[in-house]
């Protein structure tokens, strides 16, 4: 049996439903999940990606009621690009974080910018979008994009926080846009909130919110201080701290993992630690 059926309406709370995209790889874990929030009239949370079959799933779902908004978490191209196909079936407006698009496709393909993205109108941090039984606030949340931001919903103490907490993995920060500074700096803004539950935009819920974050920053804490640790090794090369930090990586993720050490490495040379020689980095003098 398929314990991730794509195109299925799943109820995870009275007033959430989860539709997931045929779209699984090695990034997306089983595919992008996009949430129904409301019961009469709805927001559309992460609408997914150019993929006829599921913008029909999520109009099944909808099943002729009212779209208030259709809001975006980010403009990578597993998140975005449906919100477009959506807005044309059904007039509703495009609602949440800023457009941005790079040229730059980062580590995997499927992470491009979705160039196309024109929203009807940007959250700021802390601006809210509201239904019948529901009001969405934008919590910004930069990091594994400049533009990322998460929709808290306050009549059921939930955070749907996108692509900056997942449910399987940690989350790929890939400059040049990908900044660690700012996603560890959004990841200690979420440990000062309140809410019950999260709700990726992969993987399953997480029930202990605060206990999650604390691990994901502890985690990168650790990655921080391997680096360090090389470094001071003399292994000073992007890919020769990859084969060694993340042994037994899938082959198909070394990229991601390239660009995630490159963003430690950056960051760390914001605030003076170490410093680049040519391809390589060292211990700042």
């Amino acid at each position: 049996m398929d314990t991730h059926p794509t195109g299925v309406v799943l109820a995870i709370d009275p007033l959430v439903t989860r539709v997931l995209a045929p779209n699984p790889s090695p990034f997306t874990y089983t595919g992008t999940q996009t949430y129904l929030v409301g019961t009469t009239k709805l927001a559309v949370i992460d609408p997914g990606p150019d993929e006829p079959a599921h913008v029909d799933a999520l109009l099944a779902a909808i099943a002729g009621r009212q779209i208030a908004a259709i809001c975006c978490t980010h403009t990578h191209r597993d998140h975005s690009p449906a919100a477009a196909l959506l807005k044309a079936a059904t007039g509703a407006p495009i609602i949440g974080c800023a457009p941005l698009s790079l040229a730059d496709a980062g580590p995997r393909a499927d992470a491009a910018f979705d160039s196309d993205y024109a929203p009807d109108r940007v959250l700021g941090d802390g601006e809210s979008l509201s239904g019948p039984d529901w009001t969405l606030t934008a919590i910004a949340t930069p990091g594994h994009t400049s533009n990322h931001i998460c929709f808290a919903l306050a009549e059921a103490g939930a955070l749907f926080t996108g692509d900056h907490v997942m449910g399987w993995s940690t989350t790929v920060v890939a400059p040049p846009d990908g900044d660690m500074a700012a996603y560890m700096a959004s990841l200690e803004r979420l440990m000062h909130r309140e809410d019950r539950i999260y709700y990726p935009a992969h993987g399953e819920p997480i029930e202990k919110p605060r206990r999650f974050v604390r691990g994901l920053i502890g985690h990168r804490k650790q990655r921080e201080g391997q680096i360090l640790r090389l470094l001071k090794a003399d292994v000073g090369e992007v890919p020769a701290m990859v084969e060694r930090m993340y042994a037994g990586l899938d082959p198909r993720l070394t990229g991601a993992a390239g660009r995630s050490v490159l963003a430690h490495l950056i960051d760390l040379r914001e605030r003076g630690i170490v410093a680049e020689e040519g391809e390589a980095w060292k211990i700042a003098a």
